[in-house]
């Protein structure tokens, strides 16, 4: 007879074998490792990049009492606040750099919201490039020099001279690396403002076209500019294209913005720039924001009437900032002044100097030369 605990040795018995075969399988096995096809883990942005892409949106708030400027701190003059879109922070019209000078319409970012940069080096070809600068051989160029101007004004008679005062010509810095900083302080400007640059009236679709500008639908005629001033005028354009530019830099004010300096002495009666830009309709412009429009043609029709637009596309002329003619300390920082000219039947609009201007001295101009729209009360 069976002993009574062969039943149960032989349980534990079957029970240890099939444990040894389990783990016998189980260190056997390989592991399991997924498979090839499987997609690699997400990569995550950083936020920064995430909120620089993100579309902001404008939350209101119910009291406004506590904003203050981000940059003076203060709270005072509430009606020059600007809150911006993105980060509902408030800052003052004139704090902002560079400076606004009106109220904008729509939707209005700070300089940090809008990831706006100041500062960017050019080098010597990036210059070159960037106002295609022409090399052009005498020959090629018709080139009229200061000194046979000179001799043309000494062979006209003395009562002549008195009647009316002629332009004169720029005169470049003789150094070359000089004009390149010069012409490379334009560049930045043009560049943080995300413009082009453009020495000529420029006309787009969708805008006047070039057959609008007729200086016969001037409202009371409009001056012709003289035969030997349009040969002045040609010249610096020629001298321009070579890459002899006026003795002028762009530096940023805190206060003012971009604002342009004399980088040479420059006499008076001096050519300093022709005013180009967008060429559109009055009509078209009378809600833009822009600080900087210029009239070019005011029309007996007004719906006939343009303006020069430097928004997009323009030159040195975009940067000489205007006077404060509500004052007489604002009046007296005046040295340049504004002039629309009837030149081959087109209306143009040069920029001329009205007194000696010393190196290191700021150029102003009275932006209301004809009309007194434009608010210049707030200028400092």
């Amino acid at each position: 007879m069976t002993p009574a605990f062969s039943s149960s040795s032989a349980t534990a018995a079957s029970s240890q074998r099939l444990i040894r075969c389990s783990a016998s399988l189980r260190r056997t096995h390989a592991p399991h490792r997924p498979s090839s096809t499987s997609p690699p883990p997400r990569k995550l942005k950083p936020m920064a990049e995430v909120m620089a892409k993100a579309k902001h949106v404008v939350l209101e708030r119910d009291d406004y009492d506590d904003v203050r400027c981000e940059e003076c701190g203060s709270g005072d003059r509430d009606d020059e606040l600007l809150l911006c879109d993105k980060c509902d922070k408030g800052f003052h019209m004139k704090c902002v750099s560079p400076i606004v000078v009106r109220v904008p319409i729509g939707s209005w970012l700070c300089p940090k919201c809008c990831g706006q940069r100041r500062v960017r080096s050019f080098s010597q070809k990036k210059i070159i490039d960037f106002f295609g600068i022409q090399k052009c051989n005498d020959e090629e160029v018709p080139y009229l020099s200061a000194q046979a101007i000179k001799r043309r004004r000494r062979l006209r008679p003395l009562v002549w001279q008195k009647k009316r005062r002629r332009l004169l010509p720029f005169r470049p810095s003789e150094d070359p690396d000089r004009r390149l900083k010069q012409m490379g302080s334009l560049a930045t400007a043009l560049t943080t403002l995300k413009m082009e640059f453009s020495d000529d009236l420029t006309y787009v679709p969708g805008m006047a076209s070039r057959s609008a500008n007729q200086a016969e639908f001037e409202d009371g005629g409009m001056q012709v500019l003289s035969k030997e001033d349009t040969e002045t005028l040609e010249l610096c354009r020629a001298m321009s294209r070579r890459g002899e530019c006026p003795p002028l830099l762009v530096v940023f004010d805190s206060c003012e913005g971009f604002t342009v300096e004399a980088d040479d002495q420059i006499k008076d009666m001096t050519f300093i720039a022709e005013y180009t830009g967008d060429v559109d309709y009055l009509k078209n412009r009378e809600h833009d924001d822009c600080d900087s429009m210029m009239t070019l043609l005011s029309a007996k029709d007004p719906s006939r009437s343009l303006v020069i637009c430097p928004d997009k596309r323009g030159n040195i002329a975009r940067f000489i900032n205007g006077i404060n003619n509500h004052s007489p300390e604002g009046k007296k920082k005046q040295n340049c002044k504004c002039v629309r000219y009837n030149i081959n039947g087109e209306c143009r609009v040069i920029l001329v100097a009205i007194q000696d201007i010393a190196k290191g001295e700021r150029l102003y101009y009275d932006y209301n030369g004809y009309e007194y729209d434009y608010p210049t009360h707030h200028f400092v």
